[in-house]
């Protein structure tokens, strides 16, 4: 077996890799995951349970393609169809997901993947084929860099990560711990979809819809977790949905009340995450991604984690210009301003139909 792995992993010049669709079924997601469990440039991003999040959840058509050689599985790239009234016609690796672009062994399962897709993207009529990377892959394609990611190293003992805090942010950490609170872990979004959506009311952005969050939790189980800071009186302050990756943990979907600043509970949450996170045996600690100059950035900052720039790329094919699907995007811009007046049930009601486009 060691023998075979050493034959498909020379190159083409000995056996040449093909790329194929992958079905939706269960022996295809089955051997797709076991190859995402063992790809040292996989994500949980590329895990096959996003597929039927997105299309069946979203409404968005997936393509999910695999490089193999001789039958083996060599590389995986997941896609997904965005058709979007205010951003447009896009090929996405993938949308909602901060990371995605091809998972390989080698550079040249890579490539045969990115031409796939490509070819993929040409024949569907798209404005643009984007790649989430987290390292650089189409040295010609256009870039965006206005992303980053923050990962550190978790020590094993709990103890010693507080410690590792840079002082004044583990100040906060210790407020948050004489305020009297207290976490617990749900096993429903219930608490945690209410936190949420207050958040991105004050924010001005559309939720996601609470069938989005269960189907997350029912699709990823153990691997996907809602965090939930109670205040001393038992009152839910704040919360995060974190996924769970080998030996990684990333909070990525987060929620609070107007009173979670004042208890410290933000800085509470993030520390009683990465503590029990240790107590799980996680070695990396993924704070997710952010936009340069905000303040999402300085606040990760502060816990003593460096900035990596994260690699989007685009390959152009009916646009001129790098799309921006963000709020540098006046018509984002607009609509942010536009959905802190409305009120909160119409919000909720709406909000997902939107969120869908925003990718």
């Amino acid at each position: 077996m060691a023998a075979l792995a050493e034959v498909l992993t020379r190159g083409a010049s000995v056996v040449p890799i093909g790329v194929r669709a992958c079905a939706d079924t269960a022996d295809d997601n089955a051997r797709w995951d076991r190859f995402v469990d063992r790809c040292e440039s996989a994500s949980f991003f590329h895990r096959a349970g996003w597929r039927r999040i997105i299309e069946d959840v979203l409404h968005h058509r997936c393509h999910y393609l695999a490089a193999e050689r001789a039958g083996v599985m060599c590389g995986v790239l997941p896609l997904a169809e965005v058709r979007s009234r205010l951003f447009g016609h896009a090929l996405v690796s993938l949308p909602f997901c901060v990371y995605g672009g091809p998972a390989a062994v080698d550079a040249e399962a890579e490539h045969s993947l990115i031409d796939a897709a490509s070819a993929l993207a040409r024949s569907l009529g798209v404005e643009h084929l984007e790649l989430r990377n987290r390292f650089v892959t189409c040295t010609d394609w256009p870039r965006q860099d206005l992303y980053v990611t923050f990962r550190k190293a978790l020590l094993p003992d709990a103890d010693a990560n507080l410690l590792a805090i840079p002082r004044k942010q583990r100040a906060m950490v210790r407020k948050g711990i004489d305020h009297g609170l207290r976490s617990a872990i749900d096993a429903t979004p219930e608490r945690f979809f209410a936190l949420y959506a207050d958040n991105m009311h004050r924010h001005g952005t559309p939720p996601m819809s609470k069938r989005y969050f269960a189907a997350l939790m029912s699709t990823f189980g153990d691997a996907c977790e809602v965090l939930t800071v109670m205040s001393g009186e038992g009152k839910p302050v704040s919360g995060v949905m974190s996924f769970y990756f080998r030996d990684e943990v990333l909070p990525y979907y987060a929620g609070d009340t107007g009173e979670a600043r004042g208890l410290a509970a933000n800085d509470f949450k993030y520390w009683e995450l990465m503590r029990r996170a240790c107590e799980r045996g996680g070695r990396v600690f993924d704070y997710g991604r952010s936009k340069r100059g905000t303040g999402s950035f300085a606040f990760k900052k502060n816990w003593g984690f460096e900035a990596q720039p994260l690699a989007y790329e685009y390959q152009l094919l009916r646009r001129s210009d790098v799309p921006q699907n963000n709020p540098l995007n006046p018509r984002y811009r607009a609509l942010i301003g536009l959905w802190r007046r409305l009120p909160r049930p119409l919000v909720n009601r709406l909000g997902p139909m939107l969120a869908r486009n925003l990718g």
